[in-house]
């Protein structure tokens, strides 16, 4: 069995402007890092001009298509009728971006199968962690 997920969703951009713009993103979970989940962005839809991947919490995600969640760099909400809000707040400004809700939750029924929510801890290697941890501390 593969230990990550991950799943193409369509993206708009929410700018200033009236117009929005469409793009693809990547969501990704992986099973050795049980907590986390990460959006990418292909690097054409970036200030930077290269690729770009944010990292949050997966019950941020989870709580986010329910009810308004998050205070940190990323929030996430419901918006009208199968749409996620996700923001993303950083030094430059606030990226905002409206996904498919069904995408997001099929997204997450998919690394529910993997890691059901509860027994993350199951997947840690504390082992490894620690050792990594300590390598430069002597």
């Amino acid at each position: 069995m593969s230990t990550v997920i991950e799943q193409a969703v369509q993206a708009r951009l929410v700018a200033s402007t009236p117009r929005t713009e469409t793009v693809s993103a990547t969501l990704r979970y992986d099973r050795e890092d049980p907590f986390a989940v990460r959006m990418a962005f292909p690097a054409r839809a970036t200030l930077e001009g290269v690729e770009v991947s944010w990292e949050f919490s997966r019950e941020l995600l989870v709580t986010g298509v329910e009810e308004p969640a998050g205070v940190g760099d990323v929030r996430v909400r419901p918006f009208g009728y199968d749409r996620t809000v996700v923001e993303f707040h950083a030094p430059e400004g606030v990226a905002m971006v409206h996904v498919r809700t069904s995408e997001v939750r099929r997204f997450l029924r998919r690394a529910q199968h993997l890691v059901p929510a509860g027994c993350e801890h199951q997947f840690l290697d504390l082992d490894q962690d620690l050792t990594e941890l300590l390598r430069d501390a002597c």
